[in-house]
């Protein structure tokens, strides 16, 4: 298997007080979004973290295969 972890934001405003805190664990932070990647600027600019986005703006959601591609990807890229 892959050494990552998953977190699920249930609200975005206010953000979690405790995200900045978990954030600052990883060295890499993959963000999936269906949109124009709002969230990543979000993140960024409010935890200053190198979160990298992974948007998709199709009007279907992500594929498993998509997810697990781009997760490979970023692990290998050693962002």
């Amino acid at each position: 298997g892959l050494d990552v972890s998953h977190l699920h934001l249930r609200y975005l405003n206010p953000f979690p007080s405790n995200l900045g805190d978990l954030l600052m664990r990883f060295d890499r932070v993959l963000v999936p979004e269906m949109n124009n990647g709002q969230l990543v600027q979000l993140l960024r600019a409010a935890y200053l973290v190198p979160a990298e986005g992974l948007s998709k703006v199709e009007g279907k959601p992500f594929k498993v295969a998509e997810l697990v591609q781009a997760i490979q990807s970023t692990l290998r890229s050693g962002r």
